[in-house]
C-alpha cells in the first residue's frame, strides 16, 4: 500500500513544514519509505532537512513545467528512509505559468504517478494559500492532515479550507478523504489551548488525531540546523509527539487496509 498525504492549511504559522517534515523523519525511523515533495516557494522543508537552496536544486519546478520527471530530482536525505522533492523560490512563478494548461490541477498527480510505488508514504507540504500549486497536492492525494495551532484563531479560515477539500472532491479527486485533523502548538498551562483542543473536539470528534504537538523549544531550534527533530533532538517532547503521531497514522491505514481486504 502507498499513500499520498498532503498536509495543508492556507493559514501560516500553524505548523504545516513542522508536520511535514517531522512527520516524514518519524515515518522512516518507522521503517516506512517515505518522499517528502516540497510544493512551497518558501522551500521551508528543503532547507529543513539540510538541502543546500544555494544549490538551487532541481525540484517541485520542474516536474509542474514537465522539464523533468519526478525521478529525476528526487534527491536523499539524511533522514533515515526519506528522500525529497525539493523546492526553491522560483516555484512561485509556476502558478502563473500553469494557469493556461488545460490539465493544470492534474500536473501533480501525473508526475508522482510514476514513483507512487515507490513509497509507502508520501508527503507534500503545501504553501500557506489556496492557489493552484495548493490545488495540484489536493488533486493529488489520497488525503489530506489539516494542522490547527491551540490559539485564538484557530478555527478561523477552516470553513474556506474545508470547502476547498469539497469542492477538489466533487470536481478533481472524488477519492480524497481527510486524514485527520492535528492540533498543534499546545501549551498545557494555558487555558486558552485546552478550550481549542476542547472546541476541536466536540465540533469534528473522531477526524482530530489522538495525538496533540505541545509547543517545544527543540521543535523550533532543529529547522535552523537543516535537521528533523528526531535527528536534533530524540528525546525531546517534540520527537516523542511526532513518533506517536507516526505510530497512530500506520495504525490507522492499516486497521483499513484490513478491513478493506475482509
Amino acid at each position: 500500500m502507498s499513500k499520498i498525504i498532503a498536509i495543508a492549511n492556507q493559514k501560516g504559522g500553524v505548523g504545516k513544514t513542522t508536520t511535514a517534515v517531522n512527520l516524514a523523519a518519524a515515518l522512516g525511523v518507522l521503517e516506512k519509505r517515505v518522499l517528502l515533495v516540497d510544493a512551497d516557494p518558501q522551500a521551508n522543508a528543503t532547507s529543513g532537512l539540510g538541502i543546500n537552496l544555494e544549490d538551487k536544486p532541481e525540484g517541485t519546478y520542474e516536474i509542474l513545467e514537465g522539464i523533468r520527471k519526478a525521478e529525476d530530482v528526487i534527491i536523499p536525505t539524511d533522514s533515515p528512509n526519506v528522500e525529497i522533492i525539493p523546492s526553491r523560490i522560483d516555484l512561485v512563478g509556476v502558478e502563473i505559468e500553469m494557469v493556461d494548461n488545460p490539465n493544470r490541477e492534474y500536473l501533480l498527480k501525473k508526475a508522482l504517478k510514476k514513483v507512487k510505488q515507490q513509497y509507502d508514504y508520501i508527503i507534500i507540504d503545501t504553501a500557506p494559500s489556496l492557489g493552484l500549486i495548493t490545488l495540484n497536492a489536493l488533486t493529488a492525494a489520497d488525503s489530506v492532515i489539516i494542522p490547527i495551532q491551540c490559539e485564538y484563531f484557530a478555527l478561523e479560515g477552516l470553513g474556506k479550507l474545508l470547502n476547498t477539500i469539497k469542492s477538489v472532491q466533487q470536481l478533481h479527486n472524488p477519492d480524497l478523504d481527510i486524514e485527520g485533523m492535528l492540533l498543534t502548538m499546545y501549551d498545557s498551562r494555558l487555558k486558552l489551548s485546552n478550550q481549542v483542543v476542547e472546541e476541536v473536539r466536540k465540533h469534528f470528534k473522531d477526524m482530530v488525531f489522538d495525538t496533540i504537538i505541545q509547543r517545544n523549544v527543540r521543535l523550533s531550534e532543529a529547522p535552523s540546523f537543516g535537521q528533523s527533530i528526531l535527528a536534533y533532538d530524540a528525546d525531546s517532547r517534540g520527537a516523542i509527539n511526532y513518533l506517536n503521531l507516526a505510530d497512530e497514522l500506520i495504525r490507522k491505514n492499516e486497521f483499513m487496509q484490513n478491513e478493506n481486504q475482509e
